[in-house]
């Protein structure tokens, strides 16, 4: 099983290198992938050292599958390159996201829609991921309506220079900016370039993503994203407005009996998700359960998972797991 991670030497695909190990996906041959001034570089994965080669080279090496996390650009021109050669690429950019000809896959809502055909498949947006896991359930006994979702999104979301930029900024030390304000005791309500409608591309993500994932266009979704000083996970504040009223310990035994989800939501003892503890971790953690009293059949909910694993890594390795147990690649 030859497994190419495209973008290998950054901090989404170091992520994806230390999740295929630990899953134990069976890599027989990796092939590192990253820009040109990184080729020849070494680097170590299962106890080996692979040299990192270019995107020429890797597909002249005919992996089973590509993971790229390299970009949006680099997945529009490469993608489909590696496509043609047969291999079967997961891609965590937004490059293909909407696609209509792409399945954009959470393997825990959507998997059954692959097929071996599908040789370019759309890793969702980190914040879109950790709310449809948990929502899901939800939405197949009750019928979501509407979601009101803002965000608090950690740094990690931005790569190693907005780490490095937090970091800096709490020892007093000039360097370079990943964001044009402080980011350490800040808050930034802006997550990626504003569109004609206000709203952000990581607003309209979720909107759009959210949908197309839950294959049911009629969900209506309006979202704020904020970038706050964490490292560890995003964290989300999501009403939900369902069609059918719940029962409040029904909501909690489908979120307890979820694929991927964790309850913990004891405000007696103070316990609810923060993102410290989802740190390194797969699950999607839930919590602050509790009725909107000011409208009918709605849900405020807390919802916090690690961005760079469930949200990125995890999420593309799982679905690279369903291929295989499924005998598509």
């Amino acid at each position: 099983m030859r497994v190419a991670v495209v973008g290998a030497t950054g901090l989404v695909g170091t992520k994806m290198l230390e999740v295929l190990a630990e899953r134990n996906f069976p890599v027989t041959e990796l092939i590192p992938v990253a820009s040109e001034k990184s080729v020849g570089k070494k680097l170590r994965f299962n106890n080996k050292e692979w040299t990192v080669v270019s995107l020429t080279d890797a597909i002249l090496a005919k992996p089973a599958i590509a993971i790229f996390s390299a970009g949006g650009s680099t997945s529009l021109e490469w993608a489909p390159k590696f496509a043609a050669a047969g291999i079967t690429v997961i891609d965590n950019s937004s490059a293909w996201r909407m696609d209509p000809t792409k399945k954009l896959v959470v393997p825990e809502l959507n998997a059954d829609a692959l097929t071996a055909d599908d040789k370019i498949i759309a890793n969702p947006n980190c914040s879109t991921i950790q709310m449809v896991v948990a929502l899901n359930p939800l939405h197949l006994k009750y019928k979501i309506k509407r979601i009101v979702v803002s965000t608090y999104q950690s740094v990690t979301g931005t790569g190693v220079k907005a780490v490095n930029q937090l970091m800096n900024e709490r020892q007093g030390i000039q360097g370079e900016m990943a964001y044009q304000y402080h980011i350490d005791l800040n808050a930034i309500p802006q997550i990626d370039v504003f569109l004609d409608n206000g709203y952000t591309k990581e607003e309209m993500k979720m909107v759009n993503e959210t949908r197309k994932i839950m294959r049911d266009d009629s969900i209506r979704v309006t979202s704020t994203t904020v970038r706050i000083p964490v490292i560890g996970g995003h964290s989300e504040a999501v009403n939900v407005e369902f069609e059918k009223d719940f029962d409040l310990a029904d909501i909690r035994t489908l979120l307890e009996s979820a694929p991927g989800v964790v309850v913990v939501d004891n405000p007696a003892k103070h316990e609810y998700p923060m993102p410290k503890d989802a740190h390194n971790r797969d699950e999607v953690f839930v919590g602050r359960l509790r009725r909107d009293e000011t409208q009918p059949n709605t849900l405020n909910m807390w919802i916090v998972s690690d961005n760079l694993r469930k949200g990125a890594a995890t999420n593309a390795v799982q679905i690279a797991e369903y291929l295989l147990t499924k005998g598509l690649i």
